[in-house]
């Protein structure tokens, strides 16, 4: 069984049917998905974090949102910038990146 560290959830508006589309997806929520992935790889923490699409969280103003487990911190507005923020702040540092904290 895989126990990361780290769980970081993204919405991708994906439905049942597994279509994409919705607010997150059109502000290209799957670039923030291979963003996170990529930065998880470039700095070696594959075995501590993890990361999945899910669908809408419902607060679609707020989108793209991540919600970081297991202190479930949710972030909002997120851009490929952002996303290297976060790793640093709240997955190498500790801290919570308050910039983009819903």
């Amino acid at each position: 069984m895989v126990s990361p560290k780290y769980h970081i959830f993204v919405c991708t508006s994906c439905r049942t049917n597994g279509t994409q589309k919705g607010f997150c997806h059109q502000k290209d929520s799957v670039k923030i998905i291979e963003k996170f992935m990529q930065e998880i790889e470039d700095r070696d923490l594959t075995g501590d974090c993890m990361v999945n699409n899910t669908g809408c969280f419902g607060i679609c103003s707020r989108g793209p949102i991540a919600v970081v487990y297991p202190e479930g911190t949710w972030y909002g507005g997120l851009t490929e910038d952002a996303v290297e923020e976060i790793m640093d702040q709240h997955i190498e540092g500790g801290g919570v990146t308050e910039k983009y904290r819903i």
